[in-house]
């Protein structure tokens, strides 16, 4: 069972997959997730990336590991498909290009006519099929490992094919990567977990550096901007998901009202240039501004902010196929307020009563789905894994944008079909 997730400013989905199928739901609720397709067609996928709002998907299965296949699932029909010399380990894409991540090599597509433009060959190894691709409109900006030991960061220009930076981001490899939705900002996580550092891109400065904890090591699982830019939440294999704000304390104006935080930490700010780099380094880290305490731990769960009814939400997805919204308090963070909680496959009976004796709202069953779907699946016998991601506004097409008729498509895939991209308010956001 494998649980993914898509979000965007104004339209949000679901994909949930299982070994026997996957289903496509649609979240523009708290209270209610509509499920829009269902395919038990194609068994034991482990990945699937869908172009935004639209009907492209494509699809990897444990059966053909090296084989990706692209579909357009609306109409039901096979774009087309390539083969690899390895298995793919990842699957990115936005409106201009299509990466595919193999353990040693990246591939990189042109997504109009799906030419293949640049192979990365002898990358260092990257058996997770870690990294991250931005989804602004403009650019194209690809962030995968420049090392297997220690967690140096690549940052490449998919569109003009040159690598732009290296940021020497941590002192272990790295755990996990993402992109702000107006790729201005690169946030990473090394494999201990206790740190979580923010660069500007392109340039790679550092930024925000978050500490996690230091209590104990931990295996975070997602990193996922808010829409805005404004916000980060991080989560793990604890019970705990947190949310840092990303502001620079500075001086306050004469209008600003002084808190004992911003006391604190203008202190702190002026005492770290008489302390060594190391110590003053601590003392800048921020700890999370919000937080949620989920009611078990030791599970995969991934984690997106998203605005839902034009509130800020954050949503958790478990790997015992759950879906948790919680609601987020943008001025004074704190620990966020359970909104609504669905379950995204039966459970048995005792599982009901167990979840409804803790007080949190039970939904039933995704409800039966009219067709084909988009999701990720595990082998059965594999780990539960879940993914939520937060895409911006930028997911529509912009006027004219065709995808051409391939040898199996039965038609052009037309990008501006406002049944498939349904029309998003644009909302500029001022770089850092």
């Amino acid at each position: 069972m494998c649980v993914c997730a898509r979000a965007c400013v104004c339209c949000r989905s679901l994909a949930l997959g299982t070994k026997t199928g996957y289903k496509l739901f649609s979240l523009t609720m708290v209270e209610k997730l509509d499920c829009i397709h269902e395919s038990a067609e194609t068994p034991d996928v482990y990945i699937v990336e869908r172009l935004f709002s639209s009907s492209l998907v494509v699809v990897v299965s444990t059966a053909m590991p090296q084989r990706m296949n692209i579909y357009h699932f609306k109409k039901g029909t096979e774009i087309c498909n390539y083969s690899y010399p390895n298995n793919i380990l990842a699957v990115k894409l936005n409106r201009q290009r299509l990466m595919v991540c193999l353990e040693e090599s990246i591939y990189i597509h042109n997504i109009k006519d799906m030419k293949l433009l640049k192979t990365l060959l002898n990358t260092p190894s990257n058996p997770s099929g870690l990294c991250a691709l931005s989804t602004n409109h403009s650019n194209s900006y690809l962030a995968y490992p420049g090392s297997a030991t220690i967690g140096e960061i690549i940052v490449y220009d998919a569109n003009n094919l040159n690598t732009v930076t290296m940021i020497p981001a941590h002192d272990s490899p790295l755990a996990a990567l993402t992109f702000n939705t107006s790729a201005t900002k690169l946030a990473s996580a090394s494999e201990r977990g206790t740190v979580i550092r923010v660069f500007s891109i392109p340039e790679g400065q550092r930024l925000f550096e978050f500490r996690r904890g230091m209590k104990r090591y931990v295996n975070i699982s997602s990193l996922s901007f808010s829409p805005d830019g404004q916000f980060l939440c991080a989560s793990s294999n604890t019970e705990t998901v947190h949310i840092f704000k990303l502001e620079q304390l500075g001086p306050s104006g004469g209008d600003e009202a002084a808190t004992w935080t911003s006391y604190v930490g203008k202190m702190f700010s002026a005492a770290s240039s008489y302390f060594p780099a190391q110590v003053s380094g601590m003392m800048s880290q921020d700890r999370a501004f919000a937080t949620v305490h989920l009611l078990t731990s030791g599970q995969k769960n991934v984690c997106t902010l998203a605005m839902i009814q034009k509130l800020p939400r954050l949503l958790v997805a478990t790997a015992d196929g759950q879906l948790f919204i919680y609601n987020v308090d943008p001025l004074d963070g704190g620990e966020c307020m359970l909104s609504h909680k669905h379950r995204l496959f039966g459970v048995d009976d005792d599982q009901v009563e167990e979840t409804e004796s803790e007080g949190s709202e039970v939904t039933g069953p995704a409800q039966a789905c009219p067709s084909y779907a988009a999701t990720a699946a595990l082998p059965a016998s594999g780990p539960v894994t879940a993914t939520l991601t937060g895409y911006s506004e930028d997911g529509g097409a912009k006027k004219g944008e065709v995808i051409p008729e391939h040898e199996f498509a039965a038609g052009p895939v037309c990008l501006d079909d406002e049944n498939e991209f349904p029309p998003v308010s644009i909302q500029k956001s001022n770089p850092p």
